[in-house]
């Protein structure tokens, strides 16, 4: 356990200055794979922060982590939330992953859901947030996260779904793409209509 911790810690090392030549995700699409009948292309280019639309970087903030720059990558008022709903109704619905802790699943865990990766990524992430910053921490998750089957990053999903670069993006196409990262296999930004909605609405209360 220590040894994986250590092996943890060194990646995060690494991901200071340079870009993951692959991801755990990459890895486990690549695998699955071997197991279906359709053909499997990767797509991914890393490009620098300052490359991608700040649009798509506030969008990915106000969609999926509105206290991205006020936590330490656990955001406690937002989980307090889902488990008060949790218990009033239940069962889980909505989960309350940070873009930290979507990094570190992506980058050394996979998207199968379970107790164990959750307990993985509370344990991972206040290492990544000591070693990253915040900076840092949405420049990878752009560059890695899904979006779509093979495509990875910002770069290749605007070349993708729009033949552009990440940096061209329209403020509605980056809201349209965000809008497919909680199913990013089985979503289309072109029919995002409502949820792309949503999110330019609350860029616009945040000010972004």
């Amino acid at each position: 356990m220590l040894s994986l911790y250590g092996l943890c810690f060194l990646s995060f090392v690494y991901l200071r200055f340079l870009p993951p030549l692959s991801t755990s995700v990459h890895v486990q699409r690549r695998i699955e794979s071997l197991f279906t009948l359709a053909s499997y292309t990767k797509r991914y280019t890393f490009v620098p922060l300052e490359r991608i639309v700040p649009s798509l970087v506030h969008a990915a903030i106000a969609a999926e982590d509105t206290r991205f720059h006020h936590h330490n990558g656990i955001d406690w008022v937002e989980l307090r939330k889902v488990l008060a709903m949790a218990w009033e109704n239940g069962q889980f619905g909505r989960g309350a992953s940070t873009i930290s802790q979507q990094l570190v699943k992506n980058l050394l865990l996979t998207t199968y859901g379970s107790i164990f990766r959750k307990a993985a990524e509370f344990a991972l992430v206040p290492m990544a947030e000591l070693l990253l910053s915040k900076h840092r921490i949405i420049e990878l998750y752009l560059n890695v996260v899904e979006w779509g089957p093979g495509v990875y990053g910002a770069e290749a999903a605007a070349r993708h779904h729009y033949g552009l670069s990440a940096a061209h993006l329209s403020r509605e196409q980056a809201a349209r793409l965000v809008a497919c990262l909680p199913a990013p296999r089985f979503r289309q930004p072109q029919l995002m209509h409502e949820t792309s909605q949503t999110i330019l609405i609350r860029m616009d209360k945040m000010g972004l």
